[in-house]
Protein backbone atom coordinates (compact mmCIF):
# COMPACT_ATOMS: atom_id res chain seq x y z
CA UNK A 1 0.00 0.00 0.00
CA UNK A 2 1.11 3.43 -1.11
CA UNK A 3 2.12 5.57 1.98
CA UNK A 4 -0.21 8.91 1.78
CA UNK A 5 1.84 11.95 1.93
CA UNK A 6 0.02 14.97 2.02
CA UNK A 7 2.03 18.63 1.19
CA UNK A 8 0.10 21.57 2.35
CA UNK A 9 1.26 25.04 1.12
CA UNK A 10 0.73 28.42 2.52
CA UNK A 11 3.15 31.19 2.46
CA UNK A 12 1.52 34.48 3.26
CA UNK A 13 2.21 36.68 6.37
CA UNK A 14 1.94 35.13 10.26
CA UNK A 15 -1.70 35.33 11.19
CA UNK A 16 -2.97 33.90 7.75
CA UNK A 17 -0.41 31.07 8.15
CA UNK A 18 -1.78 30.60 12.06
CA UNK A 19 -5.04 30.26 10.77
CA UNK A 20 -3.86 26.65 9.18
CA UNK A 21 -2.95 25.01 12.67
CA UNK A 22 -6.23 24.16 13.54
CA UNK A 23 -7.03 22.43 10.57
CA UNK A 24 -4.16 20.86 10.01
CA UNK A 25 -3.92 19.45 13.95
CA UNK A 26 -7.35 18.11 13.55
CA UNK A 27 -6.09 16.45 10.29
CA UNK A 28 -3.25 14.85 11.52
CA UNK A 29 -5.20 13.97 15.22
CA UNK A 30 -7.79 12.60 12.49
CA UNK A 31 -5.80 11.02 10.24
CA UNK A 32 -2.87 9.64 12.01
CA UNK A 33 -1.94 7.00 8.96
CA UNK A 34 -1.52 10.29 6.69
CA UNK A 35 2.16 11.84 6.87
CA UNK A 36 1.36 16.05 6.57
CA UNK A 37 4.34 18.08 5.19
CA UNK A 38 3.49 22.33 5.47
CA UNK A 39 5.35 24.78 3.43
CA UNK A 40 6.25 27.72 4.56
CA UNK A 41 8.02 30.42 5.06
CA UNK A 42 10.97 30.15 7.76
CA UNK A 43 9.11 32.45 10.55
CA UNK A 44 6.07 30.10 10.70
CA UNK A 45 8.17 26.91 12.13
CA UNK A 46 7.35 27.21 15.61
CA UNK A 47 3.78 27.12 14.81
CA UNK A 48 4.21 23.63 13.93
CA UNK A 49 6.31 22.52 16.15
CA UNK A 50 3.65 21.17 18.69
CA UNK A 51 1.29 19.62 16.15
CA UNK A 52 0.91 15.59 16.55
CA UNK A 53 4.08 13.68 15.31
CA UNK A 54 2.68 13.12 11.66
CA UNK A 55 3.42 16.96 10.87
CA UNK A 56 6.23 18.08 9.73
CA UNK A 57 7.54 21.48 8.63
CA UNK A 58 9.62 22.68 5.61
CA UNK A 59 10.68 26.37 5.10
CA UNK A 60 11.16 27.80 1.93
CA UNK A 61 12.51 31.50 1.45
CA UNK A 62 10.14 32.16 -1.48
CA UNK A 63 11.53 35.98 -1.78
CA UNK A 64 15.63 35.05 -2.00
CA UNK A 65 16.49 31.35 -2.34
CA UNK A 66 13.32 30.57 -4.58
CA UNK A 67 12.94 33.97 -5.75
CA UNK A 68 10.91 33.60 -9.48
CA UNK A 69 10.20 30.79 -11.85
CA UNK A 70 13.83 29.69 -11.71
CA UNK A 71 13.71 29.58 -7.84
CA UNK A 72 10.26 28.15 -8.35
CA UNK A 73 11.94 25.23 -10.12
CA UNK A 74 14.37 24.32 -8.03
CA UNK A 75 11.73 24.54 -5.13
CA UNK A 76 9.97 21.82 -7.13
CA UNK A 77 12.78 19.80 -6.91
CA UNK A 78 13.21 19.24 -3.71
CA UNK A 79 9.50 18.89 -3.30
CA UNK A 80 9.33 15.81 -5.50
CA UNK A 81 12.07 13.82 -3.75
CA UNK A 82 9.76 13.28 -0.76
CA UNK A 83 7.05 11.33 -3.14
CA UNK A 84 3.78 13.60 -2.10
CA UNK A 85 0.79 11.75 -2.54
CA UNK A 86 -1.54 14.61 -2.70
CA UNK A 87 -1.14 18.49 -2.36
CA UNK A 88 -3.52 21.26 -0.32
CA UNK A 89 -3.00 24.76 -1.78
CA UNK A 90 -3.83 26.95 0.79
CA UNK A 91 -2.44 29.97 -0.47
CA UNK A 92 -3.70 30.16 -4.15
CA UNK A 93 -1.68 32.44 -5.48
CA UNK A 94 0.59 32.66 -8.90
CA UNK A 95 3.73 30.51 -6.90
CA UNK A 96 1.76 28.23 -5.34
CA UNK A 97 -0.34 27.73 -8.58
CA UNK A 98 2.67 27.10 -10.22
CA UNK A 99 3.87 24.42 -8.18
CA UNK A 100 0.03 22.78 -8.21
CA UNK A 101 0.51 22.71 -11.88
CA UNK A 102 4.14 21.24 -11.98
CA UNK A 103 2.65 18.40 -9.91
CA UNK A 104 -0.75 18.17 -12.03
CA UNK A 105 1.81 17.24 -14.58
CA UNK A 106 3.10 14.74 -12.91
CA UNK A 107 -0.13 13.17 -12.09
CA UNK A 108 -0.36 14.15 -8.65
CA UNK A 109 -3.59 15.08 -6.80
CA UNK A 110 -4.42 18.52 -5.95
CA UNK A 111 -6.56 21.07 -4.33
CA UNK A 112 -7.09 24.34 -3.78
CA UNK A 113 -8.40 27.01 -1.51
CA UNK A 114 -11.84 29.11 -3.32
CA UNK A 115 -11.05 32.95 -2.60
CA UNK A 116 -14.98 34.24 -2.91
CA UNK A 117 -13.37 37.25 -5.28
CA UNK A 118 -16.95 38.68 -5.99
CA UNK A 119 -18.40 38.53 -2.87
CA UNK A 120 -15.23 40.18 -1.66
CA UNK A 121 -16.05 42.79 -3.47
CA UNK A 122 -19.65 42.76 -2.93
CA UNK A 123 -18.91 43.13 0.68
CA UNK A 124 -16.47 46.03 -0.01
CA UNK A 125 -18.12 48.17 -2.68
CA UNK A 126 -18.82 51.78 -2.15
CA UNK A 127 -22.08 51.67 -2.97
CA UNK A 128 -24.90 48.78 -2.50
CA UNK A 129 -22.47 46.72 0.12
CA UNK A 130 -23.35 43.08 0.53
CA UNK A 131 -23.65 42.49 4.14
CA UNK A 132 -23.01 38.66 4.30
CA UNK A 133 -20.64 36.48 6.34
CA UNK A 134 -18.21 34.82 3.65
CA UNK A 135 -16.81 31.33 4.83
CA UNK A 136 -13.98 31.59 7.26
CA UNK A 137 -10.64 30.26 6.81
CA UNK A 138 -11.21 27.31 8.47
CA UNK A 139 -14.01 26.45 6.52
CA UNK A 140 -12.55 27.26 3.56
CA UNK A 141 -8.88 25.00 4.63
CA UNK A 142 -11.75 22.16 5.84
CA UNK A 143 -13.27 22.08 2.04
CA UNK A 144 -9.87 21.62 0.75
CA UNK A 145 -8.84 18.54 2.95
CA UNK A 146 -12.32 17.41 1.86
CA UNK A 147 -11.86 18.01 -1.58
CA UNK A 148 -8.44 15.17 -1.33
CA UNK A 149 -10.49 12.72 0.86
CA UNK A 150 -9.78 14.17 4.09
CA UNK A 151 -12.93 15.75 5.42
CA UNK A 152 -12.27 16.85 9.22
CA UNK A 153 -14.13 18.00 12.13
CA UNK A 154 -12.62 20.86 13.83
CA UNK A 155 -11.65 19.89 17.45
CA UNK A 156 -8.82 22.33 18.05
CA UNK A 157 -8.23 23.61 21.84
CA UNK A 158 -4.64 24.97 22.00
CA UNK A 159 -1.12 24.89 20.77
CA UNK A 160 0.33 24.09 24.02
CA UNK A 161 -0.02 21.41 26.45
CA UNK A 162 -0.10 22.70 30.42
CA UNK A 163 3.69 21.34 30.13
CA UNK A 164 4.91 22.97 27.42
CA UNK A 165 3.00 26.58 28.85
CA UNK A 166 4.52 26.36 31.98
CA UNK A 167 5.72 30.07 33.08
CA UNK A 168 8.82 28.72 34.38
CA UNK A 169 10.17 28.30 31.25
CA UNK A 170 9.91 32.02 30.24
CA UNK A 171 13.24 34.29 31.46
CA UNK A 172 13.09 35.73 35.14
CA UNK A 173 11.74 38.97 34.45
CA UNK A 174 8.12 37.68 33.84
CA UNK A 175 7.59 35.99 37.28
CA UNK A 176 4.52 34.40 38.26
CA UNK A 177 1.56 35.56 38.60
CA UNK A 178 -0.12 36.15 41.56
CA UNK A 179 -3.48 35.48 42.71
CA UNK A 180 -6.52 37.84 41.60
CA UNK A 181 -3.67 39.46 39.89
CA UNK A 182 -4.90 40.11 35.84
CA UNK A 183 -2.55 39.62 33.40
CA UNK A 184 -3.95 41.81 30.13
CA UNK A 185 -2.28 42.01 26.59
CA UNK A 186 -2.44 44.65 24.57
CA UNK A 187 -1.37 44.52 20.56
CA UNK A 188 -1.52 48.18 19.50
CA UNK A 189 0.04 47.81 16.27
CA UNK A 190 -0.96 46.13 12.56
CA UNK A 191 0.31 46.30 9.60
CA UNK A 192 -2.06 49.12 7.63
CA UNK A 193 -3.01 52.29 9.60
CA UNK A 194 -6.54 51.23 8.38
CA UNK A 195 -6.05 48.58 10.85
CA UNK A 196 -4.43 50.36 13.65
CA UNK A 197 -6.21 52.45 16.84
CA UNK A 198 -4.55 55.32 17.68
CA UNK A 199 -1.75 55.08 20.45
CA UNK A 200 -2.96 58.36 22.36
CA UNK A 201 -6.32 56.46 22.34
CA UNK A 202 -4.99 53.10 23.59
CA UNK A 203 -2.67 54.79 26.18
CA UNK A 204 -6.12 56.09 27.54
CA UNK A 205 -7.34 52.65 27.50
CA UNK A 206 -4.22 51.90 29.55
CA UNK A 207 -4.83 54.49 31.71
CA UNK A 208 -8.36 53.40 32.56
CA UNK A 209 -7.35 49.80 33.15
CA UNK A 210 -5.08 50.50 35.57
CA UNK A 211 -7.64 53.11 37.32
CA UNK A 212 -9.88 50.01 37.47
CA UNK A 213 -7.35 47.38 38.50
CA UNK A 214 -3.94 48.90 40.26
CA UNK A 215 -2.19 45.92 40.72
CA UNK A 216 -2.27 44.54 37.16
CA UNK A 217 0.25 43.57 34.83
CA UNK A 218 0.06 45.04 31.01
CA UNK A 219 2.21 43.30 28.21
CA UNK A 220 2.75 45.28 25.62
CA UNK A 221 3.18 42.83 21.92
CA UNK A 222 4.65 44.96 19.15
CA UNK A 223 8.38 43.38 17.20
CA UNK A 224 9.60 46.30 14.83
CA UNK A 225 12.48 49.16 15.71
CA UNK A 226 9.51 51.68 15.51
CA UNK A 227 6.74 49.98 17.40
CA UNK A 228 9.74 48.96 20.37
CA UNK A 229 10.30 52.58 20.36
CA UNK A 230 6.60 53.99 21.09
CA UNK A 231 5.83 51.04 23.16
CA UNK A 232 8.68 52.20 25.82
CA UNK A 233 7.79 55.70 25.06
CA UNK A 234 4.28 54.39 26.70
CA UNK A 235 5.91 52.68 29.33
CA UNK A 236 7.61 55.96 30.81
CA UNK A 237 4.05 56.49 30.95
CA UNK A 238 2.88 53.73 32.88
CA UNK A 239 4.83 51.55 34.85
CA UNK A 240 2.26 48.74 35.04
CA UNK A 241 3.04 47.95 31.34
CA UNK A 242 6.08 45.44 30.16
CA UNK A 243 7.23 45.26 26.93
CA UNK A 244 7.43 41.95 25.84
CA UNK A 245 9.77 42.09 22.79
CA UNK A 246 12.50 43.61 25.40
CA UNK A 247 12.24 40.09 27.60
CA UNK A 248 11.07 37.20 25.34
CA UNK A 249 13.21 35.44 23.15
CA UNK A 250 11.00 34.32 20.03
CA UNK A 251 7.49 33.26 19.33
CA UNK A 252 7.40 30.39 21.39
CA UNK A 253 7.95 32.46 24.66
CA UNK A 254 5.30 34.77 23.46
CA UNK A 255 2.67 31.49 22.92
CA UNK A 256 3.66 31.31 26.40
CA UNK A 257 3.07 34.02 27.94
CA UNK A 258 -0.31 34.30 25.75
CA UNK A 259 -1.46 31.64 27.02
CA UNK A 260 -1.70 32.94 30.47
CA UNK A 261 -3.68 36.22 29.85
CA UNK A 262 -6.74 36.67 30.89
CA UNK A 263 -7.66 38.80 28.25
CA UNK A 264 -6.06 40.16 25.15
CA UNK A 265 -6.37 43.51 23.12
CA UNK A 266 -5.70 43.60 19.73
CA UNK A 267 -6.18 45.00 16.42
CA UNK A 268 -7.14 42.74 13.45
CA UNK A 269 -3.64 41.24 12.74
CA UNK A 270 -1.30 38.16 13.57
CA UNK A 271 -1.35 38.77 17.53
CA UNK A 272 -5.22 37.96 16.98
CA UNK A 273 -4.39 34.41 15.92
CA UNK A 274 -1.39 33.90 17.68
CA UNK A 275 -3.24 34.60 20.69
CA UNK A 276 -6.09 32.17 19.70
CA UNK A 277 -4.60 29.48 19.10
CA UNK A 278 -3.58 29.40 22.65
CA UNK A 279 -6.73 29.86 23.88
CA UNK A 280 -6.94 33.24 25.45
CA UNK A 281 -9.61 35.14 24.79
CA UNK A 282 -9.40 38.63 22.51
CA UNK A 283 -11.09 42.12 22.25
CA UNK A 284 -10.19 42.74 18.81
CA UNK A 285 -10.57 46.04 17.05
CA UNK A 286 -11.87 46.42 13.14
CA UNK A 287 -11.45 49.24 11.06
CA UNK A 288 -11.20 48.87 7.77
CA UNK A 289 -11.83 45.24 7.55
CA UNK A 290 -14.58 43.55 9.12
CA UNK A 291 -14.68 39.73 10.64
CA UNK A 292 -17.39 39.41 7.66
CA UNK A 293 -14.99 38.55 5.66
CA UNK A 294 -13.82 35.24 7.47
CA UNK A 295 -10.40 36.47 9.22
CA UNK A 296 -11.91 36.18 12.71
CA UNK A 297 -9.91 34.45 15.34
CA UNK A 298 -10.00 30.44 16.04
CA UNK A 299 -13.21 29.89 18.85
CA UNK A 300 -13.06 33.60 19.17
CA UNK A 301 -16.63 35.58 20.39
CA UNK A 302 -18.10 37.87 17.40
CA UNK A 303 -19.36 40.00 20.90
CA UNK A 304 -15.79 40.40 21.61
CA UNK A 305 -15.07 42.71 18.05
CA UNK A 306 -15.61 46.26 18.34
CA UNK A 307 -16.03 48.04 15.13
CA UNK A 308 -18.31 50.44 14.17
CA UNK A 309 -21.41 50.80 11.55
CA UNK A 310 -20.49 53.68 9.49
CA UNK A 311 -21.42 53.41 5.52
CA UNK A 312 -18.17 52.82 4.17
CA UNK A 313 -16.78 50.06 6.18
CA UNK A 314 -15.85 47.90 5.29
CA UNK A 315 -14.08 48.87 2.65
CA UNK A 316 -11.28 46.81 2.59
CA UNK A 317 -10.20 43.13 3.04
CA UNK A 318 -7.01 43.21 4.13
CA UNK A 319 -6.63 47.06 5.08
CA UNK A 320 -4.18 47.89 2.04
CA UNK A 321 -6.65 50.54 0.96
CA UNK A 322 -6.47 54.36 2.37
CA UNK A 323 -9.10 55.59 3.83
CA UNK A 324 -11.77 57.00 1.50
CA UNK A 325 -12.87 59.66 4.08
CA UNK A 326 -9.34 60.61 4.96
CA UNK A 327 -10.11 60.60 8.98
CA UNK A 328 -10.51 56.64 9.68
CA UNK A 329 -13.24 57.21 11.27
CA UNK A 330 -13.86 53.66 11.48
CA UNK A 331 -11.24 53.72 14.36
CA UNK A 332 -11.91 57.09 15.91
CA UNK A 333 -15.37 56.46 16.69
CA UNK A 334 -14.36 53.66 19.13
CA UNK A 335 -14.02 55.17 21.84
CA UNK A 336 -11.22 54.37 25.20
CA UNK A 337 -14.48 53.61 27.57
CA UNK A 338 -15.80 50.92 24.55
CA UNK A 339 -12.75 48.98 25.00
CA UNK A 340 -12.40 49.27 28.42
CA UNK A 341 -16.05 47.83 29.32
CA UNK A 342 -15.49 45.17 26.70
CA UNK A 343 -12.12 44.07 28.55
CA UNK A 344 -14.21 44.34 31.64
CA UNK A 345 -16.72 42.34 30.38
CA UNK A 346 -14.03 39.41 29.47
CA UNK A 347 -12.44 39.70 32.80
CA UNK A 348 -16.00 39.50 34.43
CA UNK A 349 -16.58 35.66 32.73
Amino acid sequence: MKTEHLLVIRFSAMGDVAMTVPMIYALAKQYPHLRITVLSRPFAKPLFEHLPSNVGFMEADIRNEYHGVKGLNALYRRLTAKNFTAVADLHNVIRSNYLRMRFNVDKVKTAHIQKHRQEKRQLTANEHKVLRPLPTMFENYARVFAELGYPVTQEFTSLLTPEEANLRLLCDEIGEKKNFQQWIGIAPFAAHPTKTYPLEEMEIVISQLVLRHPSCRIFLFGGGDRERKLINDAITRHPQCINTSDLLHGLNEELILMSHLDVMVTMDSANMHLASLVNTPVVSIWGATSPLAGFMGWNQSLDNALHTDIYCRPCSIYGKKPCQRGDLACLTHITPHTIVEKVEQVLEQ
